[in-house]
């Protein structure tokens, strides 16, 4: 080994080990709760402007579309270079371009210039410096935290997800109120600048590389090695695949869910934001559990457990009478806290298995699979729901994703993946 890689090992080892690596990982945490804050405010004042102006679905889902896609198709591309370039500078950059593109529309509104199409465009931009941030962020994280703390770590962003799930909206609406559309963008530009400062006056360490990766191998090698490493790791692949099916289940289900409130339950729209409430406050308690629990002592089960408790929130959605609309609020309560059971302990075992490395291309391959599986939920959700009612879909999903929970207690290649390690250098690259 050359004396920069064991200098970078050391250095790699000093911040996750040492009892001080929370002033080290907490500002770039908390300047990203920021940031995410801004965007949520952004993302809800941007639809509402929309929704006024042309009042057309077909607006919306095209909005939705262009946010999405990037994600889908450019997410593993962002991985491979997130995994050859300084992951630190990646998130700054991707924070500023974010920033740039909302202060331009912010001058757009403050003359009053501007088009659904320029929207398209501040949302496309959007998307794509969130995929290389979240790429960048996610495998920062391995080299900052102690492999003992994943899971409390991820169980915090699971916290934050539930809290911005109840609150963004609120707080969107109350910007509206106080600032024109012109002062909302500027609010996010805020956040971003206070976000990269944070990410200025920390230290993110870079994973070891080995000597090869100087040559720069084509960026279609650096792919298809992030995807044997998924396929040659066999407990991986399971995972992700039945990642790709509950996405699949609950993307209609959530999609579903006005219709089952105004149809079924004979609801208002003060009804829908409700279930909607209890479906964050479920996801804040989940994360707060996680996070102070930080599951059992094989992550795994804790995964497991989560998607069998997942499961029972949707037969209990699917199974509430009309006139019982507080057992639905129930159901979703309980598929909220189930949500961070399922992710945290998850992305805290690929964060401690997967090679530092090749952890850019990793996650943002398996982000992309499990956005293809959305489309094609919603594809399938509609009709059969139409056919068989709308019930039908959640106890469908109900019952699949107990079966999931419970067959993955059966699978060693599932059970022991945190005692597996995959070392790419010695398979085959497909």
């Amino acid at each position: 080994m050359s004396k920069s890689k064991k200098s970078a090992g050391d250095k790699k080892d000093s911040l996750r080990k040492k009892d001080n690596w929370q002033r080290n990982f907490f500002p770039l945490w908390i300047g990203q709760v920021l940031s995410l804050l801004g965007s949520r405010v952004v993302q809800f004042s941007l639809i509402w402007y929309m929704a006024q102006t042309t009042g057309s679905a077909t607006a919306l889902s095209l909005a939705a579309l262009v946010g999405l896609v990037p994600e889908i198709l450019l997410g593993p591309i962002a991985g491979a270079y997130v995994d050859r370039w300084d992951r630190q500078l990646v998130m700054i950059i991707a924070d500023g371009a974010v920033a740039l593109a909302s202060w331009g529309l912010a001058y757009l509104f403050w003359i009053d210039a501007v088009e659904i199409w320029v929207i398209y465009i501040v949302l496309f931009i959007r998307s794509i410096g969130g995929s290389f941030h979240q790429s960048a962020e996610q495998a920062s994280i391995s080299l900052m935290v102690p492999e003992s703390q994943l899971t409390r770590v991820n169980g915090l962003n699971q916290v934050v997800n539930g809290v911005l799930t109840i609150a963004g909206p609120a707080l969107g609406a109350i910007i509206l109120v106080l600032l024109p559309y012109y002062g909302v963008m500027l609010v996010d530009v805020a956040t971003a600048i206070l976000a990269i400062s944070l990410l200025m006056v920390i230290n993110v360490p870079l994973p070891d590389r080995d000597g090869s990766r100087e040559e720069q191998p084509s960026l279609w090698l650096d792919l298809r090695e992030g995807m044997t490493y998924i396929i040659r790791w066999r407990g991986l692949m399971i995972i992700v695949g039945m990642a790709m099916v509950t996405h699949l289940l609950l993307t209609p289900a959530y999609t579903l869910l006005p219709l089952m409130v105004s149809d079924f339950f004979n609801g208002s729209a003060g009804q829908l934001g409700l279930l909607e409430g209890f479906l964050g406050l479920g996801m804040l308690a989940g994360g707060i559990i996680i996070s102070l629990w930080g599951g059992f002592k094989r992550r795994i089960y804790t995964t497991m457990s989560g998607f069998i408790i997942l499961g029972m929130g949707l037969l209990v959605l699917g199974l509430a009478p009309a006139d019982l609309f507080v057992i639905a609020l129930a159901g979703v309560l309980v598929i909220g806290l189930a949500v961070p059971l399922v992710d945290a302990p998850m992305m805290a075992i690929l964060q401690a298995s997967v090679d530092p490395k090749i952890q850019g291309r990793v996650f943002s391959l398996m982000g992309s699979l499990l956005g293809l599986a959305a489309p094609i939920g919603l594809i399938l959700g509609g009709p059969v729901s139409d056919w068989l009612g709308l019930q039908t879909w959640f106890l469908l999903s109900g019952i699949i994703c107990v079966i999931i929970g419970i067959s993955l207690f059966f699978i060693p290649s599932v059970v022991q993946i945190e005692t597996q390690r995959l070392d790419l250098s010695q398979e085959e690259v497909i």
